[in-house]
C-alpha cells in the first residue's frame, strides 16, 4: 500500500509569492487577535513578550510556514496566555482563543468585498496579466484564510479548537486530556501524510471550505445587491 498516495503540493511554484503575502497577512492578524484579546482581558503575558504587534516577525513560525507549502495549511508561533489573569477564565479563555480563527474568516470576507469593489472600479480595463495576478492573489488570500479558519477549529492540540474544548470541559476531564497532549502533533502528522487516514479524517473537514466560501459569497452578494 502506498501510504503517501494522493499527496501533492497545494500551490504551484509560480504562485508562491502570492502565497507568502497571504501567509503573512493571515498568521499576523490571527496571532495579533489572540494577543490583543488576552491583553484587553487583563493578561499581560503576550504583551510583555512583544506579541501585541502587527510585526509579522513576532508571529511567524518557520516550520508552520513551510507546512503551508507542503499541505496547504500551517500555524504561527502560539501566543502565551495565562488564564489566571482573567476575571472569568473560562469565558474569556474561549473568547481569546476563538478570535484567532474568526480573524481568518474576517480576512476572507474582506478579501471577497475588495475583489467585488476592484471589479466595480473597472479592473477589466487593465491588461490580462494584471487581471490574472489580482484574481490569483485574492483567490489564494480568500481560500487560505477559509482553510485556516476551519483547520484551527480542529480539536487537536495545539490547535485553537482543542483549547476551546479544553476551556469548556470540567476540570477533571481537562486533567485527563492534558496527559495525552504530547501525542497531538504525531496524530496530526499521521492524518496529513498518510493518505488512507487523511481520506476519512482531514479531507471531509476541509471539504467544508466550499460551504464556508459559498456562505461568504451569499453575504457579499446581498451587500452589493448582486443576483
Amino acid at each position: 500500500m502506498d501510504f503517501f498516495s494522493g499527496f501533492r503540493l497545494p500551490y504551484p511554484l509560480e504562485l508562491w509569492p502570492f502565497v507568502i503575502i497571504a501567509i503573512v497577512i493571515a498568521f499576523t492578524l490571527h496571532e495579533f487577535a489572540h494577543a490583543y484579546a488576552a491583553y484587553k482581558f487583563g493578561d499581560p503575558t503576550a504583551y510583555r513578550q512583544g506579541r501585541v504587534t502587527l510585526n509579522p516577525l513576532a508571529h511567524l513560525d518557520v516550520f508552520g510556514v513551510i507546512f503551508i507549502f507542503l499541505a496547504g495549511f500551517g500555524w504561527a508561533k502560539p501566543v502565551p496566555v495565562n488564564r489566571y489573569h482573567f476575571r472569568r477564565p473560562r469565558l474569556m479563555g474561549v473568547v481569546t482563543t476563538v478570535v484567532g480563527p474568526l480573524s481568518n474568516l474576517l480576512i476572507a470576507f474582506v478579501g471577497l468585498v475588495l475583489l467585488v469593489v476592484i471589479r466595480k472600479l473597472g479592473i477589466d480595463a487593465a491588461s490580462p496579466g494584471v487581471q490574472e495576478a489580482v484574481f490569483a492573489f485574492f483567490n489564494i488570500l480568500i481560500q487560505l484564510n477559509i482553510v485556516l479558519f476551519i483547520f484551527n477549529l480542529i480539536p487537536l492540540p495545539p490547535l485553537d479548537g482543542y483549547r476551546i474544548v479544553e476551556d469548556l470541559l470540567p476540570n477533571h476531564v481537562r486533567a485527563k486530556l492534558s496527559q495525552y497532549e504530547h501525542w497531538g502533533m504525531l496524530i496530526f502528522l499521521i492524518m496529513v501524510f498518510i493518505g488512507p487516514i487523511r481520506s476519512f479524517t482531514l479531507d471531509p473537514i476541509f471539504r467544508l471550505t466550499g460551504d464556508v466560501f459559498m456562505a461568504l459569497i451569499g453575504i457579499v452578494r446581498w451587500m452589493f445587491g448582486m443576483p
